[in-house]
C-alpha cells in the first residue's frame, strides 16, 4: 500500500514537471514570436507627411527699397560774384520762379557797361561807314570814283555792321549773366540743402558738390528696388506693392510699379524696378529705407513643397511619395523658384500627392512606412484663469 502511494505521488510529480516544462517551452515560443513581431513593427519607419498643393494666394516678395524725390536738382550759380542775400533755408516750400538768393556781381556790371559803350561805338562806326558807302555808290553811278574804291567802302560798311552785331551779342551775353544774379527755383518743391551764406564768393562753373541750394519735389516719391532674376519675368508695370517704413511700422503705404529697366544687371543679376508713391501730405521723406512687399500673381501651373522634402540623389532631385498601401514611391522633380522655406515644383509631381517630410537618406522604393498621428493643436489662451 505505501508503495502504491509513492508511485502515485511520483507519477503526479512527473505530470506536473512535464506540464511545467511544456508551459515554459510554449511561453518561450510565444515570447519569441511577440518579440519578432514587435521588432518587425518597430522596423517600419514612422514618417510625417505633407500634401503637394497649389497655393490659393500669390507669392509675397519682400525686398529693400530706396526712396527718392520725384524730381531733385542742385542749384548752381551761373555768374561770378558775392552772395548779397538769401531768402530761403532748408525745409522751405518754394514755388517755381521764386527768388532763392541774389548775387552781387561788380565785375559783370562793369563788363556790361563797357560792352554797352563798345556797342555804341560800333553802331556809330556802322552808321558812318554806311552813309559813306551810300555816297560812294552814288558817285560810282556817275563814274566819279573808281569801282575799286566803291567796293572798299562797301566792304568797310559790311565789316562795321558785323562788328556792331558782335558788340550787340556781347551785350546780350552779359545781360543774361546779369539776370543770373537772381537765383530762382526751377520748379515747385522744398529746399533740402543750403550751402552758402551772405558774403560767400561765387565762381561760375564750380564743381559738383558746391551747389548753392538743393531743391526736391516731394509730392510724389520714386522707390527703386532691385528684383532678383528669379522674379524678374513676373515684375511688370502695374504690379501692386505695399511699402513699410521703420518710423511708421503699423501703417502700410500703397504703391504701384511704373517701369522697369527691361534688362538685368550683368553683375548683380537683378532687375531695377521703379515704383511711385503718392506723398501729397509729406509723410515720407526722400532718402528713407523702405521694405517693399510685392504681391506676385498666382501661379496655376506649379506646385509648392517644403524645402525639407527634397532628396538629393545621383538621379537628380527626388521626393518620397506614398501610395495607398503606405509604401514609398520615389519621384524625380524639376525645381523652379526657391522661396527659402518652400520650393516651386515645375513637373514630376501631381496635385494632392502625399510627400514624406524630412525623409531619411536610406529611404527607397517599396519601403513600408507608418504615418505619424497628427499632433493635437495647443489650446488657445483665452485669458481666463
Amino acid at each position: 500500500m505505501p508503495d502504491r502511494k509513492i508511485r502515485r505521488y511520483a507519477l503526479l510529480l512527473l505530470a506536473v514537471a512535464i506540464a511545467l516544462g511544456v508551459w515554459g517551452e510554449v511561453s518561450r515560443v510565444l515570447a519569441r514570436s511577440a518579440l519578432g513581431k514587435e521588432t518587425a513593427e518597430s522596423a517600419i519607419p514612422t514618417v510625417i507627411t505633407v500634401t503637394a498643393e497649389r497655393s490659393a494666394l500669390g507669392e509675397e516678395l519682400v525686398l529693400p527699397g530706396a526712396v527718392q524725390a520725384f524730381v531733385e536738382a542742385p542749384i548752381y550759380a551761373r555768374t561770378s560774384g558775392y552772395i548779397r542775400s538769401w531768402n530761403t533755408d532748408i525745409g522751405t516750400a518754394v514755388s517755381k520762379g521764386q527768388l532763392l538768393a541774389e548775387i552781387e556781381t561788380p565785375e559783370v556790371d562793369q563788363q556790361l557797361s563797357q560792352a554797352r559803350a563798345d556797342l555804341a561805338t560800333a553802331r556809330a562806326n556802322e552808321a558812318l561807314s554806311n552813309s559813306t558807302n551810300i555816297r560812294w555808290q552814288a558817285l560810282l553811278s556817275t563814274e566819279s570814283v573808281s569801282k575799286q574804291d566803291a567796293e572798299e567802302k562797301s566792304g568797310d560798311s559790311a565789316a562795321k555792321k558785323a562788328a556792331a552785331d558782335s558788340a550787340a551779342a556781347n551785350v546780350a551775353r552779359l545781360h543774361e549773366l546779369e539776370s543770373f544774379k537772381r537765383v530762382v527755383a526751377p520748379f515747385t518743391g522744398v529746399i533740402t540743402a543750403r550751402n552758402t551764406d551772405i558774403g560767400a564768393l561765387i565762381n561760375a562753373g564750380q564743381s559738383a558738390g558746391s551747389e548753392l541750394f538743393r531743391i526736391a519735389d516731394t509730392h510724389k516719391l520714386r522707390v527703386y528696388v532691385r528684383v532678383p532674376e528669379t522674379f524678374a519675368a513676373v515684375t511688370r508695370p502695374g504690379l501692386e506693392a505695399e511699402l513699410r517704413f521703420a518710423e511708421q511700422p503699423n501703417r502700410p503705404f500703397a504703391a504701384k510699379t511704373v517701369r522697369t529697366s527691361n534688362a538685368l544687371d550683368p553683375i548683380l543679376r537683378t532687375l531695377q524696378v521703379e515704383l511711385e508713391l503718392d506723398n501729397a501730405k509729406g509723410e515720407i521723406f526722400p532718402g528713407a529705407y523702405a521694405e517693399v512687399h510685392f504681391k506676385l500673381p498666382i501661379s496655376t501651373e506649379t506646385l509648392r513643397l517644403p524645402a525639407n522634402t527634397v532628396l538629393f540623389r545621383a538621379a537628380g532631385l527626388q521626393v518620397a511619395t506614398l501610395d495607398g498601401e503606405q509604401r514609398v514611391k520615389l519621384k524625380s522633380i524639376v525645381q523652379g523658384r526657391d522661396f527659402g522655406n518652400t520650393i516651386e515644383v515645375l513637373s514630376g509631381l501631381e496635385p494632392n500627392d502625399t510627400v514624406v517630410l524630412n525623409p531619411p537618406d536610406s529611404i527607397a522604393n517599396g519601403v513600408q512606412v507608418r504615418i505619424a498621428a497628427p499632433t493635437a493643436a495647443p489650446a488657445k489662451d483665452t485669458g481666463k484663469t
